[in-house]
């Protein structure tokens, strides 16, 4: 397959199926947008997004987990160029580095998410442009910085068509199934596709959405699985690049179509798809994580974080936490001993457990050590979770809301409610805060020298003339935090 170069596309080039349509609508808006489109601000958000990422993949890379799956993978794959990031120059396919790179930015669940459509976008959409860039020439900074962005708007948009959350509720990895779409935008930006060849390239993504949330209790899987999407991506985009035809008008075919099959006979959203692009930024609105755990536990978090300095933990009776269906069903099911990292990451009562006891729930809070400690657990078996009916009838962006109601020996109660969790809404980290979880999260992962290379090198990625002189910087070896 010969990649098409990576040229910037035009309004003469073919167009999509149905222009006025959800998909044609896409793809014509991804493949005409230019940098000089985005307003600025959003480009600094979008820097700093991608700044987040990396800190992930970082912290990731040498994770236990993240060997096993290196170990795996090229095991099957071990021939090929494409680097993996904190690997000193390993290398595997172009498929396998997306997927692998993908798996360590997902590693500790340090990683973006949308708390309207949930998905990790950096986890999708910067190994498929990782992978892609050295197949198609030199690609600029500046190129990759708009892949990203169209990226980053493109998956959240398809995942609020679905109904966002609503997946989570049935069983979806969401991320999973919005994913595939996301990295066909970004790497088709770099591989210069028309509008008909964005359409080509949904239509071969959203063919591969998959993802289920039952990798969520103990199985390593779960780590991986943004990384099939990111895989996906890529292939959608270069077979589209050569010129292979995809599945046409994909979003709203009413026999096949990707909303008819996934909303399995649900509302769907299909002008979601469309609805303020341009106009509405969803780069703005991807929420950077504060905390090591699953989004939808975040609230939680905040709230126990909340009652913490009101109460000793050593007089709580019981802990009652009221949450949506969404995050009811992803992160309420009741936690047994011994728990694995991944499920204490996707479970309320342990991440709750912790924040009262260790006041944070970062990396220290994830150790096997830390996990199965009895000051853990006899919180744990003090909590009962409840899904609350009135949170799933909020308005959209208010359904992330969790109460957290303390019941003390002496009978009294405390009571605290999040809406807004800490990095969502009005309470999103600024970009300075993403700076200093940079700094915070990579300390003990590279040099000093090596950080503020990075940091300097993605911070001004629009000065870059091609992104082989940040990929440079990180692919030398890393230094687990577990370690």
């Amino acid at each position: 397959m010969t990649p098409r170069a990576s040229t910037a596309v035009t309004a003469t080039g073919r167009p999509a199926t149905d222009p006025a349509g959800p998909t044609g609508r896409l793809a014509t808006w991804v493949a005409q947008t230019t940098l000089a489109d985005v307003p600025a601000s959003v480009r600094d958000r979008a820097k700093h997004l991608v700044l987040d990422g990396i800190a992930c993949a970082l912290v990731g890379a040498q994770l236990p987990v993240s060997r096993i799956g290196v170990e795996g993978v090229t095991a099957l794959e071990s021939a090929g160029d494409s680097a993996l990031i904190g690997w000193d120059g390993r290398a595997t396919s172009a498929t396998s580095a997306a997927m692998l790179n993908s798996s360590f930015i997902q590693g500790f669940e340090l990683d973006d998410y949308h708390p309207l459509a949930p998905l990790h976008s950096n986890s999708i959409i910067l190994p498929a442009m990782l992978a892609a860039a050295p197949r198609v020439g030199r690609v600029s900074g500046e190129r990759f910085l708009l892949g990203a962005i169209l990226g980053y708007e493109t998956g959240p948009r398809v995942g609020e068509a679905l109904g966002g959350l609503d997946m989570l509720s049935r069983g979806w990895h969401s991320g999973v199934v919005f994913g595939p779409p996301a990295a066909a935008a970004a790497a088709g930006t770099l591989y210069g596709l028309d509008a008909a060849g964005f359409e080509d390239a949904f239509g071969m993504a959203a063919t591969q959405s998959c993802g289920l949330m039952s990798a969520m209790y103990e199985s390593m899987v779960k780590r991986m699985q943004h990384g099939f999407a990111s895989r996906n991506g890529l292939t959608a985009a270069a077979l589209a690049a050569a010129g292979y035809v995809g599945i046409k008008r994909v979003f709203e075919r009413s026999y096949g179509g990707w909303l008819a099959v996934f909303g399995e006979g649900h509302r769907t959203y299909p002008e979601d798809i469309y609805k303020g692009l341009g106009v509405l930024w969803e780069t703005e609105r991807i929420a950077v994580k504060a905390y090591a755990c699953m989004g939808l536990l975040h609230a939680a978090i905040g709230a126990a974080l909340e009652l913490r300095p009101k109460v000793d933990v050593s007089q709580i009776q019981r802990i009652d936490i009221d949450m949506s269906e969404a995050a009811y069903a992803h992160g309420g099911w009741k936690a047994e001993r011994p728990l694995e990292v991944i499920g204490a990451q996707m479970n309320v009562a342990y991440v709750v457990a912790v924040a009262f006891l260790d006041g944070d729930v970062l990396i220290d809070q994830f150790r096997q050590d830390r996990i199965n400690r009895d000051d853990v657990w006899a919180l744990i078996d003090k909590t009962l979770t409840h899904h609350e009916p009135a949170y799933d009838n909020l308005p959209i962006d208010e359904q992330l809301t969790t109460q957290v109601r303390l019941t003390l020996n002496d009978g009294s109660t405390r009571t605290a409610k999040v809406v807004h969790p800490r990095g969502t809404g009005d309470r999103n980290l600024t970009n300075a805060d993403i700076r200093d979880k940079y700094a915070k999260l990579t300390h003990h992962a590279i040099s000093a020298e090596r950080q503020a290379a990075i940091e300097k090198a993605v911070l001004g990625i629009d000065t870059l003339d091609d992104i082989a002189q940040l990929t440079a910087l990180l692919t030398p070896a890393v230094h687990s935090p577990l370690d």
